[in-house]
């Protein structure tokens, strides 16, 4: 039978903010970093005890700058996680000196519990037990080992089908009635961690996202017992999915009644199976530990900084934006202007070929079609909403002169790299915004103003690279012209290929480079 709650993974919106909470007021350790099993360029990273021990574990999965979550029905409400009873007051005064707003203490189910948001505005609940220890503790150097936070506690289910949800954990899942209060089903297993079944009809609805629990994940000992239960289950009509290999241990995921999304998960190979436990938690691993993946996502994935470390202060600017620091930075550094329905980070893997050196800024478009990011409104595919255009390159020279100012970026060392879109918005900005833009790579780029104001582009250096099988490709030396009218200095090189990026793009920048500086 399985044995209470192996994980529970939620998700984050800010991962710097994130590590800051978890391993840094908190004082969990973080244990494993890695791509994303469904999809390896999101971050998802693994807090737990000195060994990540299952049932100490408590995951996120980073959607930096992602859309806020609404907690409701058919979702996990609050986790909770067991100290002491006698930590309450280290935990208040603690969470006061961090300028957080504890709510508490006060008493649930018999047990002290403090009350707090984590940066996404998470319900975290501290909750005073005594016969919950730890399997493998862990204390930081401002937490004393007898006020650590032990191992995940519970969770709460917000269910509009209460009964039916019950009855599934305690049939299904090893967990038994402990006592009930008031809109609120306690439940217990056998190593004592609960789940509390919140009645919730007539809550609002939820709505995935940052700042929501994605899912609970019990435990199992080993395959056999994953295959029973996923047996049992199809025997029910539960519509449980077919089992995954998620490398640290093998789990199935199945809705119950209420829609709550469970995980079954089996304790073993563990989180030691590629690490080993002084330097846990320290290194990068792809799905498919392909070195050529890894390096990609090394580029792609957010960066951030354990407790204490330094790291890059994000400040509040018009674009949404993402760095890249290499190992030894040189100074240079690449703005990153993607193409239609892509991201901030989708040049990086490109740009880091490039110039291994240079600090990567990628910035994300604000115009939307069909929900996915532009950098302005197009009409056709061949014409743009030219209020638009304008209206978006004074967004972004604000943008530049801000992140300039508030990062120390040295305006002679930048390169602005567009790609399609994003490089229609550059080749606009030099006649909208002229003197901001001194170094610009155009990729598949075409004009974006139908008509120009006259501008003095005399400082500019700009590289073209059209494709020679892309249908945009026949624009770039109408654009070539007109900015070399402009007094652009101007190179423009052609390719055998469409409008697709390929490595073949990296060999004629980088001599590009070394000419222009």
């Amino acid at each position: 039978m399985v044995a209470g709650i192996h994980h529970i993974t939620l998700i984050t919106r800010k991962v710097q903010a994130n590590v800051d909470f978890y391993a840094g007021f908190l004082g969990l350790r973080l244990v494993k970093r890695t791509g994303g099993f469904e999809d390896a360029t999101q971050l998802h990273l693994i807090y737990g005890d000195a060994i990540g021990s299952p049932g100490s574990l408590v995951t996120f999965l980073v959607w930096e700058d992602g859309s806020p979550g609404r907690p409701g029905v058919g979702q996990v409400g609050e986790i909770s996680l067991a100290i002491d009873p006698m930590s309450i007051g280290f935990w208040l005064t603690r969470a006061l000196s961090a300028g957080l707003k504890p709510e508490g203490p006060s008493e649930e189910f018999g047990e002290p519990v403090l009350r707090l948001k984590d940066p996404d505005g998470v319900i975290i609940k501290l909750v005073g037990v005594g016969e919950l220890q730890s399997a493998a503790p862990w204390a930081s150097d401002k937490i004393p080992p007898e006020h650590a936070i032990r191992r995940i506690r519970g969770a709460t289910l917000f269910s509009e089908t209460p009964e039916e949800t019950q009855k599934l954990l305690l049939e299904h899942f090893g967990y038994r009635l402990q006592a009930v209060d008031g809109a609120i089903s306690r439940l217990i297993s056998e190593p004592g961690d609960i789940i509390d079944i919140r009645d919730a009809r007539g809550f609002w609805a939820s709505a995935p996202g940052t700042g929501t629990v994605d899912h609970v994940a019990f435990r199992a000992s080993d395959d056999a017992e994953l295959q029973a239960v996923r047996t049992a289950l199809q025997a029910i009509n539960s519509w449980p999915t077919a089992m995954h290999d998620r490398k640290y241990f093998r789990s199935l995921y199945v809705r119950e009644p209420g829609r709550i999304l469970f995980e079954l998960a089996t304790d073993a190979p563990g989180m030691l199976i590629d690490e080993d436990e002084a330097t846990l938690g320290t290194r990068l691993f792809a799905p498919d530990d392909k070195p050529e993946r890894l390096a990609e996502l090394s580029v792609i994935l957010p960066q951030f900084s354990m407790p204490g470390e330094p790291r890059v202060i994000y400040r509040d600017l018009p674009f949404v934006h993402r760095f890249f620091t290499p190992e030894e930075p040189d100074g240079t550094v690449f703005i990153l202007l993607h193409g239609s329905g892509a991201s901030e980070t989708s040049l990086m893997p490109i740009a880091h070929k490039i110039d291994p050196r240079a600090t990567l800024l990628g910035v994300r478009g604000r115009a939307l079609e069909e929900g996915s990011p532009r950098w302005f409104r197009r009409i056709t595919p061949f014409s743009f909403d030219q209020a638009d255009i304008a209206s978006e390159a004074e967004a972004f020279a604000a943008f530049i002169d801000g992140a300039i100012r508030t990062y120390d970026l040295d305006p002679e060392r930048i390169v602005y790299i567009g790609y399609s879109n994003g490089a229609n918005l550059i080749n606009a900005m030099l006649s909208l915004q002229p003197h901001l833009i001194r170094r610009a790579v155009l990729l598949r780029s075409m004009a974006a103003l139908t008509d120009p104001p006259p501008a003095d582009m005399s400082n500019a250096d700009v590289l073209i690279i059209a494709g020679e099988k892309d249908d945009y490709g026949h624009h770039a030396q109408p654009l070539a012209e007109r900015l070399n009218a402009g007094g652009a200095t101007m190179n423009q090189q052609t390719i055998p290929y469409g409008h697709e990026l390929t490595d073949a793009d990296v060999p004629i920048i980088q001599a590009w480079l070394k000419r222009s500086n």
